[in-house]
């Protein structure tokens, strides 16, 4: 095809599109609007906002929607792309291209992550813009059945096509071949998506190759191949952010949560900006009990969330409850300061869903918890009892009776506290979830303190154990118990050290005693908890000392 061939046909597909133009600056809107009418467009739309943007997409489909990243107040340029790609106004055929003036490299990284179709920075001219469009038209209308079809989730006919495009000598057939190789993917159909791969990678080492090779093998359950495969490609491309949040899945997967959570922290620290990463290292760090790492996540979170899609009252409260923990019994300067933001950040979260009953509760319990924990015991029951005249309990769903549990113990009515945790380990149907969070709690229903003091010596002790010296270990496990009386693990640990000695003895009354007294620290453990079966076993053990 000849160059005037090129732009006739160009001409008329300009002419069909739909366009929308999206910028807080008027006359920016007007510039933008004379250029691609210039370029034959008819059918051009403009915003002034990116709600604007927002609702105009959720009743009118474009084919190009031009957005610059800063919009004023409000939403910008990433969180719509965020928010259309999410809610799924904007399809596999659509054209996205970010227009903006910020050259910094977390903004630039944090627009990217949403996979604009294009960039572009200001200044902008007519010669340039008309450039970047003409490429991405020309490819759009070249395989628009193939995400036609995509979009309809007819994923069949879309592989059909996508070969078809392959065998015709396309120019976009590497295109195709990634296209390919994640449709494939998406039915779940791993050692085909697996072939196409290692197939591009035998011909050139690209980047989206090694990365789908890296997801393909998680999803064969090859975690430590796959975290080969990445952590060589991050060292050929550190900047490649993807490639951490998959490798931050097979560590998961593998059972190595502090190194994944190290790999979140290195994403987080090339781009900041996108929220649900931020979300998943808050999360990584709970589940390594990193209470400050958590909290500067959700933090982020929190502050990310404001205007985006992601928004969730969950991540003010995971916030305000880590606070709470850190701030617990710590009255120093920087103990009032935690604990002053986890009120204000409960206080915010109450009045932004002012209408979720559950979230009003919840924001209550913890605000509870927080003023316990400052020494302020008046405002804490004054508080709780709020809370508890605001809630049916036996309608209540999971998380907010984990919570008001929490918020019991922290209180001292450790009875009550137990048998809401016992009610719900049997409702719960063996929710792996919801267990988990259970135990946690009766293992560890004490200050961030206590449970870090209790770990260091718990670990101390079963080494102990483990060398012979049991004298010793007894001894530790007894100090650990100090902080932390009916932790399962620790009193269980603590009888089996004690049975060892009286067998080595032939016989010791008193540790006999103290054997039942640490059955009787876990009697209030459900059969559900993970320790129950060894409970149950170490009852009998010591029963059969009796005899």
């Amino acid at each position: 095809m000849s160059e005037l061939q090129r732009q006739i046909q160009l001409a008329k597909y300009y002419r069909k599109l739909k366009f929308l133009v999206v910028d807080d600056f008027e006359n920016f809107r007007l510039s933008v609007r004379q250029m691609i009418r210039a370029f034959g467009v008819e059918h051009i739309e403009v915003a002034s906002s990116g709600e604007d943007a927002v609702a105009r997409c959720e009743h009118e489909h474009f084919d190009i929607i031009l957005c610059d990243y800063n919009l004023g107040a409000g939403k910008n340029g990433q969180q719509v792309l965020e928010e259309l790609r999410h809610n799924k106004l904007l399809k596999q055929t659509g054209v996205f291209v970010l227009i903006t003036a910020e050259t910094s490299k977390d903004m630039v990284m944090g627009a990217l992550e949403y996979l604009p179709d294009g960039y572009i920075t200001k200044p902008m001219t007519k010669a340039v813009l008309q450039k970047r469009l003409d490429i991405m038209i020309e490819q759009r209308e070249a395989l628009k059945p193939i995400n036609d079809a995509v979009d309809k989730e007819l994923y069949d006919k879309a592989i059909e096509l996508t070969n078809a495009e392959i065998k015709s000598d396309s120019k976009y057939a590497i295109w195709c071949y990634r296209k390919l190789a994640s449709l494939y993917y998406q039915k779940g159909e791993f050692e085909l998506a697996r072939k196409i791969y290692e197939n591009v990678l035998t011909k050139r080492d690209i980047g989206w190759a090694q990365l789908g090779l890296g997801k393909v093998k998680i999803a064969l359950g090859d975690y430590q191949g796959a975290i080969d495969g990445l952590t060589s490609l991050l060292d050929q491309n550190g900047n490649l952010i993807e490639a951490y949040d998959w490798l931050a899945e097979a560590q998961l997967k593998k059972g190595s949560a502090r190194e994944a959570q190290s790999t979140l922290k290195k994403a987080v620290e090339i781009s900041p900006f996108a929220i649900i990463r931020q979300k998943k290292l808050a999360d990584v760090c709970t589940k390594n009990k990193d209470i400050e790492g958590a909290s500067d996540a959700f933090r982020h979170t929190v502050k990310l969330g404001h205007n985006s899609v992601h928004e969730s009252p969950d991540n003010y409260l995971s916030l305000g409850s880590c606070l709470s923990e850190l701030s617990e019994g710590d009255t120093s300067d920087l103990g009032k300061k935690r604990a002053k933001e986890a009120v204000h950040t409960l206080e915010r979260v109450g009045k932004k869903f002012k209408h979720d009953q559950s979230v009003q509760v919840n924001s209550m319990l913890i605000q509870s918890r927080v003023h316990q924990g400052q020494g302020d015991d008046k405002k804490a029951k004054t508080i709780l009892e709020k809370a508890e005249s605001s809630m049916d309990i036996s309608e209540a769903d999971a998380k907010t009776k984990l919570e008001f549990a929490k918020t019991l113990y922290t209180m001292g009515e450790e009875s009550q506290a137990e048998q809401l945790l016992s009610d719900l380990a049997q409702e719960s149907g063996g929710d792996k979830s919801i267990m988990a969070s259970i135990e946690d709690l009766l293992d560890e229903p004490v200050s961030l303190q206590k449970k870090v003091k209790a770990r260091k010596l718990n670990k101390k002790g079963i080494g102990a154990f483990e060398k012979g010296e049991l004298a010793q270990a007894i001894e530790v496990f007894e100090n650990a118990l100090a902080s932390t009386p009916k932790h399962p693990a620790l009193n269980l640990n603590m009888i089996q050290v004690m049975l060892k000695q009286i067998a080595e003895q032939g016989g010791n009354p008193e540790l006999k005693r103290r054997c039942e007294k640490c059955l009787a620290n876990v009697k209030h453990i459900p059969e559900q908890h993970r320790q129950y079966k060894r409970y149950a076993h170490l009852v009998k053990k010591v029963q059969a000392l009796k005899a």
